[in-house]
């Protein structure tokens, strides 16, 4: 590798490390940091950058069907796992401060330090008996679907989901706004009730544990599951896109479980092939904390969406989306919806939470 770049890459390369959190000699072993620079250098030096792939409509892919009461609370969640691009920011304001997005070779350098990170996280034990709590702040769009955004919040919302391997009918609770909501599967009228096995639309700790930690082959088995899960559905091939599917899924995934750190930091390194992936240099989650986010545009349907992570200790925050165009939903610029998370933890029943475990 060399050190002669100039002009615009040596702007660039400037940025990512102001950008990327100093690593901790005593965290990263021998010839980590000569890893991290010949990733830099190499991806800096490359002739040409990912095709951004065409993305569809962000399409709901409930994991349930939950009465009409739960749908409403739920719905804070409609449009917080899209996707970031390189070219939109949106307008600063008390909810929401932007600044330009870098280009996808940074955030693959990102990645790989997200990635390194919480590979070294602690690993637990989860029994099929308990259920993952976690405890975040939401806030979204309580207006009419297509018409101006009314962003509400945010609330605290608390879910319990069970972790049998399956199949169940009864996954799990939601407690929002005074309310517990439970989680169970729809049963449409005069058939057989017909359990939700562990799977990428009820993802347990044993289950994520289970994905493969190759990111080339973490990929293919994601697009499996999408294409499984799309068929079933009957998502029209037009409304399908490779890329946006798997950037939607792997946020889905990162959103309320305990990840297991070896899948957190495949799912990442996943995430850093995706075309079209890119740096939001400051991005605020729903509790107000500042992170560095991971995003993607989605510029079919108008908006982008960011994962959110501290900007020293790259752990993952929350999610914030917003429109990176002018549409019936609002100016560019405004605000979707954002997420913070927390809290994450194991319990022993449903209501219990991780003091009371204690």
């Amino acid at each position: 590798m060399n050190d002669r770049t100039s002009g615009p890459e040596r702007a660039e390369h400037e940025e990512l490390a102001r950008l990327l959190p100093a690593p901790a000699e005593r965290d990263l072993p021998p010839g980590r940091h000569l890893h991290h620079k010949d990733t830099l250098m190499r991806l800096i030096d490359q002739d040409s950058d990912r095709a951004t792939a065409r993305p569809r409509p962000r399409l709901l892919r409930p994991a349930v069907l939950l009465p009409a009461a739960g749908l409403a609370l739920g719905g804070v969640l409609l449009t917080t796992l899209a996707v970031t691009g390189q070219d939109s920011t949106p307008a600063p304001s008390a909810a929401s401060t932007g600044s330009p997005a870098t280009s996808p070779r940074g955030a693959a350098v990102l990645l790989d330090r997200i990635a390194s990170v919480a590979k070294k996280s602690d690993e637990q034990k989860v029994r099929g008996d308990q259920f993952v709590y976690v405890r975040s702040l939401q806030s979204g769009n309580g207006g009419t679907f297509g018409g101006p955004v009314q962003l509400t919040g945010p609330s605290e919302r608390e879910v319990w989901m069970a972790q049998k391997a399956g199949p169940v009918l009864k996954e799990g609770l939601i407690h929002q706004d005074g309310s517990y909501i439970p989680i169970v599967v729809g049963v449409p009228d005069g058939e057989k009730p017909v359990g939700s096995p562990a799977g990428l639309n009820r993802p347990t700790y044993t289950w994520l544990a289970s994905l493969p930690t190759d990111p080339d082959a973490l990929l293919r088995r994601l697009g499996t599951e999408i294409t499984r899960d799309q068929d079933a559905r009957d998502t029209p091939v037009k409304d399908r896109n490779k890329d946006q599917d798997t950037f939607d899924a792997i946020g889905e995934l990162l959103r309320e479980t305990l990840m297991p750190p070896r899948t957190a930091a495949a799912l990442y390194q996943a995430a850093a092939k995706i075309p079209g992936v890119s740096v939001d240099p400051d991005a605020v989650d729903a509790a107000g904390r500042h992170g560095i986010g991971v995003a993607r545009d989605n510029t079919r349907a108008g908006w982008r969406t960011a994962w959110i992570f501290d900007s020293t200790t790259l752990e993952y925050l929350g999610e914030r989306s917003y429109l990176i165009r002018n549409t019936s939903m609002g100016k560019k610029g405004t605000l979707i919806s954002k997420t913070a998370v927390l809290e994450r933890a194991v319990v022993d029943g449903l209501r219990e939470k991780p003091s009371t475990t204690a």
